[in-house]
């Protein structure tokens, strides 16, 4: 018999050799149609593992970030399948789950037609109609290969574990066969509703000198009503896609003279300089002195830093006078040259240095996408320099800053602690400090948070704050770092009330992150309808007709002068055809003015949210305006 702790702590006893198949339809029929996959002892492994020790079980749905990658695994052999059927001469790749679903990559002799892929979705549905059961057997190196003979990616993968000694893992449904390790579902039945999204070009192994496979992205739901709900926030997504506005409302431009380096334009400085603007307000309140360090440092420095051994393949290099240098990929060893200026006494602690720097990072080309992934950017940088007795108030006083902002904009958000990752710098008991000293921070304010497993920076445990936006779509921006390793490796100093020579403890961290992507972030999240305080143009003065130009442009005057971002419409359109284009500009306020708003000395305000608010003297207008820009109200 083997002992199975269940969720909640239940604790029951099966035969020896049970599955966590069969002890999910012993638990009730509802849970056994719905589990996808299981963990035992925290490893994620098939329903059809035998269990034969006592162990943790978990059985995991849909709802489970494993389940999920189960059920999508077990839709790209469905789909691999079909496409066999359809195309018997195709080569198989590889078909992982991925975010928000799964793909496969096929080489053959015409890539898939929108029409192809239709044909490929009813092949898939009589498939899942058969309600195939996936088999897992394995085979010995030799014996794989010759089941794969004529797949030539599938040998190559074999060859690679030919060496290490162990069997070969194949998943079978129906007349499909497949090189593969799981877990997959009981049976291909479950996947009820699915849709094949896209079909693009993929290099093997993503390097370019290999060959182009053809790679067909899709997802899958046990629901109907699941898939259709991701479909329409995917519909969604593209409506707010931060490239199209972006372009639309005249914010920024990406240049093929300059891939990964986005051109800000007028309007999209505004923001830029806005956010900026606040970021100088909260952190001056905070107690934070701003500082700049160079864009190019020498070689020694980066070295002495570790980012040579650690970060050099994503770093850009030149040679100045015979000496290697490097354009800075992150802000901290500039930071660490500040503090070295003179000397500091336990007084002067904690030290907060504040910096808007631009860094530059070698990013692979497939890779760069709009304002989100960039190979320059400004990161909204601080350091920290404390005694160890002042780690958790600061790191409480960063938290209690990153939420701030978030909360400014509407973001929820989770908290990661990712901790010591293979590659790293420095001794365990160092480690072991740092992440409980995270961790104990965290626990006093009470704010939840999950454990990322090797996640950490090469120099320290951190956590990462992942926001999430206006239709559900978690980003990765704020980050607190704990480091124990640059310290000891500037060796700086302060002088301790002992009058002896201490080693500070330092955090790294950032609250937007890339000010870039945030921007990026902001455009989605908003839909490029910003709040009138972040809004490039506040106001829009519309006139109805050529009368009301010296009224208008009288008004336009005395915005300005209230520092409120206004333009003027004084084109011979009509009134409908201007008041639509400042709606597409996404302009927060329209004051149209006619006849009787000059006559009355008012203005009529139509408000992007709440529509016809009416005739308002200008002088109140410009006061509830003035109100909700300065308290930044969303």
């Amino acid at each position: 018999m083997v002992k199975l702790t269940l969720k909640g702590g239940t604790l029951k006893e099966f035969e020896s050799g049970v599955t966590p198949a069969e002890v999910a339809k012993s638990l009730g029929c509802g849970l056994y149609k719905a589990v996808c996959s299981a963990r035992i002892d925290g490893e994620v492994c098939d329903l059809r593992t035998p269990i034969e020790r006592d162990c943790a079980l978990e059985l995991l749905t849909f709802d489970d970030p494993d389940g999920k990658r189960t059920f999508w695994h077990t839709a790209s052999h469905i789909l691999a399948q079909a496409v066999q059927h359809l195309y018997p001469d195709t080569k198989f790749a590889i078909g992982p789950a991925i975010k928000d679903g799964f793909y496969y990559d096929f080489d053959l002799q015409k890539p898939f037609s929108p029409e192809d892929l239709e044909k490929i979705e009813e092949e898939m549905k009589k498939i899942v109609k058969e309600g195939l059961p996936l088999e897992r057997f394995e085979l010995e190196p030799a014996q794989a290969k010759e089941l794969m003979k004529d797949q030539p990616y599938k040998l190559e993968l074999i060859e690679e574990h030919s060496g290490k000694g162990e069997k070969i893992s194949f998943f079978k449904q129906g007349d499909f066969c497949d090189l593969c390790a799981g877990p997959h579902l009981l049976d291909t039945s479950k996947v009820k509703a699915f849709k094949l999204t896209s079909s693009t070009g993929a290099y093997w192994r993503g390097d370019s000198s290999k060959a182009m496979l053809c790679r067909v992205y899709g997802t899958a739901f046990p629901k109907q009503s699941e898939l259709q709900a991701h479909l329409d926030a995917l519909e969604e997504a593209k409506k707010r896609d931060h490239r199209k506005l972006g372009k639309e409302l005249g914010l920024f431009a990406l240049m093929d003279e300059g891939p990964g380096f986005p051109f800000f334009l007028p309007k999209g400085m505004i923001v830029k300089n806005t956010l900026i603007d606040y970021w100088r307000e909260i952190h001056t309140r905070a107690g934070y002195q701003e500082i700049s360090t160079p864009i190019m440092l020498n070689r020694a420095l980066w070295e002495r830093s570790g980012h040579w051994d650690h970060y050099k393949d994503n770093m850009y290099t030149t040679v100045i006078d015979d000496t290697d240098f490097a354009i800075k990929p992150m802000n901290c060893p500039g930071g660490l040259m500040v503090y070295q200026t003179q000397p500091r006494s336990y007084r002067d602690l904690p030290l907060r240095m504040g910096e808007l720097g631009i860094v530059h990072r070698h990013e692979l080309s497939g890779a760069l996408h709009g304002l989100m992934r960039v190979r320059c950017f400004t990161q909204d940088d601080a350091h920290i320099f404390m005694t160890p007795e002042q780690i958790k108030d600061e790191i409480k006083g960063v938290v209690a800053l990153i939420d701030e902002v978030y909360s400014l904009f509407g973001f929820k958000y989770h908290v990661e602690l990712s901790t010591m990752p293979e590659d790293h710098m420095g001794e365990l008991e160092d480690w072991e400090h740092a992440t409980d000293s995270l961790r104990a921070a965290m626990e006093e304010i009470g704010m939840p948070f999950v454990i990322n497993e090797g996640d950490g920076a090469f120099y320290g445990p951190k956590l990462d704050f992942h926001l999430e936006d206006s239709i559900g779509r978690t980003w990765q921006c704020g980050t607190i770092q704990l480091d124990f390793q640059l310290p000891e490796r500037f060796e700086i100093e302060y002088t301790g009330a002992d009058g002896e020579k201490h080693r500070p403890v330092m955090i790294h961290r950032v609250v937007f992150g890339s000010i870039e992507r945030f921007i990026g972030i902001l455009i989605e999240h908003f839909a490029g309808a910003f709040p009138a305080w972040l809004a490039p143009v506040q106001v829009k003065v519309l006139p109805i007709s050529e009368d009301q130009s010296a009224y208008a442009s009288e008004i336009t005057e005395k915005l300005k002068a209230k520092r409120i971002r206004v333009e003027c419409d004084l084109r011979r359109e009509k009134i409908g055809y201007k008041i639509r284009e400042a709606q597409l500009e996404k302009v927060p306020y329209m004051l149209v003015v006619g006849k009787k708003e000059q006559e009355d000395g008012t203005v009529a305000v139509r408000s992007r949210n709440k529509g016809d608010l009416g005739a308002l003297p200008l002088e109140q207008f410009m006061a509830d305006l003035g109100e909700e820009i300065a308290t930044r109200a969303r």
